[in-house]
């Protein structure tokens, strides 16, 4: 069936009060940045609900990115008529037929905002419902749970008439909330916390650190085409690549050993924070789980953390592996997310890490470096990429993954 228009209806928004506009208003350019690859679409923000008028885009492709999209309850692909009762019939007949045999009940569910029109919603339920009857007498009516519902909509420039109801991603649209940076590894918990992060409505920046000779292009493929994944779901991410192989060098060649993972880290937060701060971000995110690997205890975090005032949040600390891995996995980023390319968290890694760092030691081994030359030629060297969910590059990249697998 061809549809005409897709009806999108908001979530968390109705509760927004005095913000509502601003939410609808963000909603509207993530789904314009979202579906900017149909040039032919039209979107019409509504304080009740969003219509997107199709003019001829095939509906299938639209309401596939639509399900990404943060801020929507659901949706409904839909058909616009003229207000005559007689196409009214045949064309709610058409979409009933459609359905069987799949559909044994039925329910008509009419909303009339033209007052003028001449039926009103109960009489255009049981003229409807009748009619359905009588044409397909093996579907019987059911007021609650029905296989289907068809929507009826009469508005001021047509009938609307839908069947389907299609659930969104939920949340709240991304930008809300607010900016802050999100460290990613070619891990699976980062991306699953950048996506937590987005649901809340928290606009992303991707801070990845790399360590060339010793992280590969492949690596680096890797974490853009994770970002690629996440995009979707807001249209659009900045993706900031850190150089990290002089710290790393210098911290292995001056730190002990048991200490190498904690002063490390202390520096990639010390960068994030930097960038948060040149990027007006108000936070840092990571995919930290507590206790899931040896700088993840609360000793190290503290440790870590003693480098920055920012908030920095951690949406996946007390899921487990499985949990973790379950969102990963319906996001689709778990099998990028395990193959098996090195990031710069691996590389010299200690065989026996300090689990519980002691504070006054990380600063004292820290201090001994001098870290504000080492940031300074960091932070010189950032590249920033901005990722489209649709960019033609990030898909040959993940071919390239592809194939050397």
């Amino acid at each position: 069936m061809q549809y005409t228009e897709i009806t999108v209806r908001y979530g968390e928004l109705s509760t927004k009060g005095k913000n509502r506009r601003e939410f609808i208003g963000r909603l509207n350019g993530n789904v314009t940045k979202t579906l900017r690859e149909f040039p032919d679409l039209k979107i019409y923000p509504k304080r009740d609900r969003m219509h997107i008028a199709l003019n001829g885009t095939d509906s299938t492709a639209v309401m596939a990115k639509l399900r990404q999209v943060f801020g929507i309850q659901n949706f409904s692909p839909s058909i616009t008529i003229s207000k005559d009762i007689e196409i009214l019939k045949q064309t709610a007949l058409a979409m009933m037929q459609e359905l069987v045999p799949a559909a044994k009940t039925f329910k008509i569910n009419t909303r009339r905002s033209d007052h003028n029109f001449e039926y009103d919603t109960n009489q255009l339920n049981l003229l409807l419902g009748d009619y359905i009857y009588d044409q397909l007498p093996q579907l019987t009516a059911q007021m609650k749970y029905p296989d289907v519902t068809l929507r009826v909509e009469v508005r001021r420039d047509g009938i609307y008439l839908s069947s389907q109801t299609i659930k969104g991603a939920g949340g709240l649209p991304v930008g809300t909330a607010g900016k802050a940076m999100l460290m990613l590894s070619g891990g699976i918990d980062s991306p699953v916390a950048g996506y937590l992060a987005m649901k809340r409505g928290v606009a992303i920046e991707m801070v990845h650190f790399f360590s060339p000779p010793y992280t590969s292009e492949r690596a680096l493929a890797k974490a853009k085409a994770l970002t690629a994944k996440l995009a979707p779901y807001v249209g659009t991410i900045n993706f900031i690549e850190v150089p990290f192989t002089e710290i790393q060098e210098e911290v292995k060649r001056s730190v002990p050993e048991g200490y190498l993972m904690t002063v490390q880290r202390r520096f990639m937060l010390r960068l994030a924070a930097a960038l948060a701060k040149k990027r007006e971000a108000l936070a840092i995110f990571n995919g930290e789980s507590v206790g899931q690997v040896a700088s993840q205890t609360l000793e190290s975090m503290v440790a870590i953390n003693d480098v920055t005032t920012l908030p920095v949040i951690r949406p996946v600390a007390t899921m487990d592996k499985n949990e973790i891995i379950k969102i990963a996995e319906e996001i689709d980023t778990f099998d990028l997310s395990i193959m098996p390319f090195e990031d710069c968290c691996t590389i010299f890694a200690p065989p026996r890490p300090k689990t519980k760092p002691r504070l006054d030691k990380a600063r004292y081994y820290e201090e001994q470096l001098d870290g504000a030359a080492l940031m300074a030629r960091a932070l010189a060297g950032v590249k920033i990429t901005e990722i489209h969910s649709h960019d033609e590059f990030m898909q040959s990249d993940q071919d390239q993954i592809q194939s050397i697998l």
